[in-house]
């Protein structure tokens, strides 16, 4: 019988366990998965420990590359031995085989591995939107994107410069500063050392950056909004260090008329004509070489709990798998 990571109560690391889990076959609408790699990302935190609600017990993961076992009535988009991969569907990655619906899957083309795949969907998507639709950044566009050598943050940092940006990262060491560096940030900021504000106005010419890409949430919420010019928008999109609290809305106001915006991947990739449109364009430039996706840590999927641990403490960079 397949087996899956499982969440009965919410906590730490330690809530993670190991166990059997039957699959039944796929309904009208369903594929039936084997999964070849699993990707790790914040929000499985979150939805471990209970910030994010999910009904007990639950398989956390969102983000998998798999092979096509089965596929329920009505399907026509994909048939078995199919390389598929997502990043929208219900929780449920963490797992050696699970249901998915089909609306939910893209086909991964020949350019892009299994670990690739999975590494990149979900992050690169992000990105994807980030860049592309809740701000499109513009050739000369000042930006500031913090965690800048995270999994969203170099492929991020990468499409920006494709695209003619001035991008400014933050990160928390000097190696993190060597890769973002490798990876697209014209300026790296390290959190702890530089004022992150003083250095971006500097390297603005004193007028602040049009958008700041901000997934670190409670640390760097309030800075964030001082690194912005008039009339910049403030993304913030996750919240690894905490969520951002209660603020008035009046300092957007004295800041210089600023935009915030709290995007998720979820309300652009929605539909299936998005998810297509998204993934496509994310696959083209993985393909053409603009953009490489850097999966630096795997661990079997049996060790979810040592991936989530390295995750929280800030000893990860690029991507992140579990391999079944």
């Amino acid at each position: 019988m397949p087996k899956a990571i499982r969440v009965h109560r919410t906590g730490g690391p330690d809530v993670l366990t190991w166990e059997e889990l039957p699959i039944g076959a796929p309904g009208p609408g369903e594929a039936r998965v084997r999964h070849t790699a699993v990707g790790v990302n914040f929000i499985d935190t979150y939805h471990r420990s209970g910030l994010y609600k999910q009904p007990l017990p639950f398989t956390p993961g969102t983000e998998g590359a798999a092979v096509v076992l089965a596929v329920g009535e009505g399907v026509t988009e994909l048939k078995v031995g199919d390389r598929v991969a997502y990043a929208t569907a219900p929780v449920g990655a963490y797992s050696e085989e699970r249901l998915v619906p089909v609306d939910k899957l893209v086909k991964v083309p020949d350019g892009v591995d299994d670990r690739t795949a999975a590494s990149m969907m979900l992050k690169g998507l992000t990105a994807q939107y980030l860049l592309r639709q809740t701000y499109e950044v513009k050739p000369g566009d000042p930006i500031l994107f913090h965690a800048a050598a995270g999994g969203v943050g170099l492929i991020a940092c990468q499409w920006a410069k494709h695209l003619g940006a001035t991008v400014i990262g933050t990160v928390g060491s000097e190696d993190k500063a060597k890769l973002a560096r490798a990876n697209g940030c014209d300026h790296v900021l390290l959190h702890g050392r530089d004022d992150v504000v003083a250095r971006v106005k500097d390297l603005t010419g004193g007028r602040g950056v049009r958008v700041v890409y901000d997934g670190i949430g409670k640390d760097t919420f309030d800075r964030s909004l001082d690194c912005l010019q008039p009339r910049g928008l403030m993304v913030s999109f996750g919240q690894a260090s905490g969520s951002v609290p209660p603020f008035d809305v009046i300092q957007l106001s004295a800041k210089g008329s600023l935009f915030l915006t709290r995007p998720t991947l979820f309300g652009y990739a929605g539909t299936r004509d998005a998810l297509r449109a998204m993934s496509a364009e994310l696959f083209a430039v993985v393909v053409s070489g603009k953009i490489r996706i850097h999966t630096a840590q795997s661990f079997p999927l049996r060790d979810a709990v040592a991936a989530h641990t390295a995750l929280e403490a800030r000893k990860t960079v690029g991507s992140t798998v579990l391999l079944p």
